[in-house]
């Protein structure tokens, strides 16, 4: 018999802890060898987006796009002190910044995202028509840090980009290790927050 949601989530924080009790948080994927060292400078600034997005009322996320070398906009998780389930740091950030940047900008530019973007902010990225992805940290070990079993059947941002947007490019995992130890250092002690940020 298969555990309902319910007692998944219950059971969500006794696995977190069992796994931080005996080391058994995921080991970071090697860098995607298409990233460049640009992309790691950009990436290092999306993990501390993600560590103030801990302090101010959100998820351990954040999100920041970038055009010529020029930082065009930066957005931290806010979905806990908004109350708002699309502040994502991506959905966020081309929500609040989509009426000040052009398409043509947008589709010139890099999106650099703390961890794999979901299926909404896929959506956003599409919508928002930008040309380039490159995310931290992979949804599978992401997921394991929460607590999650393994997804049997996973939808990664690459093919949800690949079949809703083709022309974005999208890269990741870069510096892996790093964004998992911004979630290993929040989810334990935030049980409560699971399927929530």
């Amino acid at each position: 018999m298969n555990p309902t949601p319910l007692r998944l989530s219950r059971l969500a924080p006794l696995v977190l802890l069992a796994s931080s009790a005996f080391g058994a948080f995921p080991a970071a994927s090697h860098d995607d060898p298409a990233c460049t060292a640009a992309d790691k400078i950009y990436m290092a600034r999306a993990y501390q987006l993600a560590r103030y997005a801990i302090t101010h009322g959100g998820g351990p996320f954040g999100a920041l796009l970038v055009k010529d070398g020029k930082v065009l906009a930066e957005f931290s998780n806010c979905v806990h002190s908004t109350h708002d389930v699309t502040k994502h740091a991506e959905t966020g950030l081309i929500s609040m910044f989509s009426p000040k940047i052009d398409r043509e900008t947008f589709a010139k530019s890099t999106l650099y995202t703390s961890t794999e973007p979901c299926t909404m902010c896929c959506g956003a990225i599409c919508f928002a028509g930008i040309g380039r992805v490159v995310y931290g940290t992979s949804e599978a070990p992401f997921l394991q840090v929460m607590g999650l079993p393994p997804d049997p059947n996973p939808l990664t941002s690459h093919e949800i980009l690949s079949r809703i947007a083709p022309k974005t490019k999208v890269l990741g995992p870069l510096m892996e290790a790093e964004g998992l130890e911004i979630h290993e250092g929040y989810w334990p002690i935030h049980p409560e927050d699971v399927g929530k940020s």
